[in-house]
């Protein structure tokens, strides 16, 4: 049976209908080659982009090959974000489930090439012209011009990173496929350390200057911390020296030893409650202690204070802190240096000589002295005379910075603002989104120096944890342990070293007393010694602290276990800050991630 004939209307109507998807089904398969083809294109640029990266970060210590490497980077960057801006991709961006994949895609190559073009392409033009070879001292002096045209380039840059680095953590990350939001958090984490980076520069450059006689005549106070008698900051002050910098020249002012600071009847600066409780009045007291509180704001408080009153009230701009570890990577790129005494000091022998073979050699204490002044003017002899490798340099006091032993206060407010969150402030360790941070400082209770054969091994671990919506719960393990390592003949080591008993430790024993300092809002379920020692403590600016003694025989072992809650973490990642000790190095930060993160 036949169908009867459609409407001439409805016949039209189907045609019409018919020629519209056909039309539609053409667009579709057009936008989705062209949306492919250009996608195609872009991955190309961007694994160029991948590769390159590699080369400026390998050519970071040759400013002319990063800036070449960072042009071409700019070009790939450009060509990428071309393709994936057009109006088609634009619209392929409203489709269902493929648009949000096109979007969080041009929004990725579009932050790159912001950060190519407009922050590290200054920096590359002014790295082009720059050598490290000009902040090497030329007839004692440091040219303090090169800074300027760095620090203007670097705060532009760091400003637009900081703008990039928004735009990728604004994606919503939630429609798009696993490999896209690996790529996001991978660029998020560059861009990052990218910002760290570009924010470093900034202050260092912002700082140097006035740090280095820019606008006035300054003196600064090196106290060289000795690791073999710990302390929280990591040693006792040993050796100091007074650096007068003006207009870019330093010289060496003067020279003193702990032993010429007497002990004072009353703390020269105010310690407050909190300090009191936990360390008493010792800090205050004796230029020995400065650095028993781990806050190098206070130490450089205290230090400057007892200064101007053992010299005639001479005015100190800031405190700056070295250990003998510091100084080997400091004679890494000085080279090795000759001492009055005939010793040659080298960057492989500093330690020793320094912490441990000077107390076997002299049992007298002024010659010991004697000997680490000697070494101290050597090594700033070599660095005036301009003996030291630039990047070497660069190197050494980016690697003591990161390992807490490099440490500098400054007593000019501005000044001091710009170093007060980074490592080299020394501050109490400060639980942020980066992190939630543990604090483990040691202080030697022997009256010795058998902290040189001290062994720290400091761990963190989370037990069980959850993260959801940005916040991390659960249960955190914070483990101590300590291990005497000295010989078993160590009771024949020379008093200087061992103590002699005098504090009531057996020679060859070495006592430590620690200070745990655990995160702001964490709850203490546990805490544990494997001797049948207690837990002293209190409260320092919101951080609970405990306290502990472990007397070990040499060989001998002994841990300290602290287990608790960690409600709404803002960070997945556990951290930990501790006392740079001889044997530490990379050490002195350990963490561990959430694996649920």
């Amino acid at each position: 049976m036949t169908q009867p004939a459609l409407p001439r209307r409805a016949r039209i109507v189907g045609v019409a209908i018919a020629w519209a998807l056909a039309v539609s089904l053409v667009s579709s398969i057009s936008v989705t080659a062209w949306v492919a083809v250009r996608g195609f294109l872009a991955y190309g640029h961007l694994r160029n982009v991948e590769t390159t990266a590699l080369a400026v970060k390998a050519d970071m210590s040759d400013p002319a090959k990063a800036s070449a490497a960072i042009t071409r980077l700019s070009e790939d960057t450009s060509a990428a974000r071309s393709l994936t801006s057009d109006a088609i991709w634009k619209a392929a961006e409203g489709l269902p489930w493929v648009g949000p994949q096109l979007k969080a895609v041009s929004t990725l190559t579009a932050a790159a090439d912001d950060v190519t073009s407009k922050a590290l392409g200054p920096l590359a033009q002014v790295a082009a012209s720059f050598s490290l070879d000009s902040i090497h001292p030329k007839n004692g002096a440091i040219d303090l011009s090169s800074f300027t045209s760095i620090r203007t380039a670097a705060t532009t840059g760091a400003t637009q990173i900081g703008e990039a680095a928004a735009s990728v953590d604004a994606i919503d990350k939630r429609p798009l496929v696993q490999p896209l939001r690996d790529a996001i958090d991978q660029v998020s984490q560059i861009f990052s350390e990218t910002q760290v980076a570009a924010e470093v520069l900034v202050r260092t450059t912002t700082l140097l200057p006035p740090m280095l006689g820019s606008d006035g005549p300054r003196n600064y106070l090196v106290i060289f911390q000795n690791n073999a008698e710990l302390r929280s900051l990591g040693g006792i002050s040993g050796a100091m020296a007074l650096i007068h910098t003006d207009k870019g020249k330093m010289t060496l002012a003067a020279q003193d030893s702990t032993s010429g600071f007497p002990r004072y009847d009353k703390p020269v600066v105010p310690l407050g409650k909190e300090v009191l409780g936990i360390y008493g009045e010792r800090p205050a007291q004796w230029m020995q202690n400065v650095t028993q509180v781990p806050d190098f704001a206070l130490t450089g408080r205290i230090a400057r204070a007892m200064w101007a009153r053992e010299h005639d009230g001479q005015k100190v701009d800031g405190v700056i802190s070295l250990d003998p570890v510091a100084l080997s990577y400091l004679l890494q790129a000085t080279g090795p240096v000759k001492l009055a005494t005939g010793d040659e000091l080298t960057s492989k022998n500093a330690v020793s000589l320094l912490l441990n073979d000077v107390y076997k050699r002299y049992d007298d204490p002024r010659r010991q002295d004697a000997f680490f002044a000697a070494a101290a003017a050597s090594v700033f002899q070599a660095l005036s005379d301009g003996r030291a490798q630039p990047a070497e340099l660069v190197k050494a006091l980016s690697r003591a910075g990161d390992e807490r032993r490099l440490l500098l206060w400054s007593a000019h407010a501005a000044d001091q603002k710009i170093l007060a969150d980074t490592t080299l402030s020394g501050g109490l360790p400060v639980t942020d989104a980066s992190g939630t941070r543990f604090g483990v400082y040691l202080n030697d209770g022997t009256g010795s120096k058998m902290d040189y054969y001290l062994r720290d091994d400091v761990k963190v671990a989370w037990q069980q944890c959850t993260t959801r919506s940005g916040s991390t719960s659960g249960t955190a393990t914070l483990t101590v342990k300590l291990t005497n390592a000295a010989p078993k003949s160590a009771v024949s080591l020379p008093d200087y070293i061992t103590g002699g008993g005098v504090y009531g430790v057996k020679p060859g024993t070495s006592r430590t007393v620690a200070y745990v300092y655990l995160p702001e809002g964490f709850q203490l379920q546990n805490a544990a010694l494997s001797t049948n020692k207690g837990f002293g403590g209190g409260t320092h600016e919101g951080r609970q602290v405990l306290s502990f003694t472990m007397d070990l025989k040499p060989g001998q072992s002994a841990s300290a276990v602290f287990t608790g809650l960690i409600t709404a973490a803002a960070s997945p990642t556990l951290d930990v800050a501790s006392t740079p000790t001889v044997n530490s190095g990379n050490a002195t930060r350990v963490a561990a991630s959430c694996p649920n993160a």
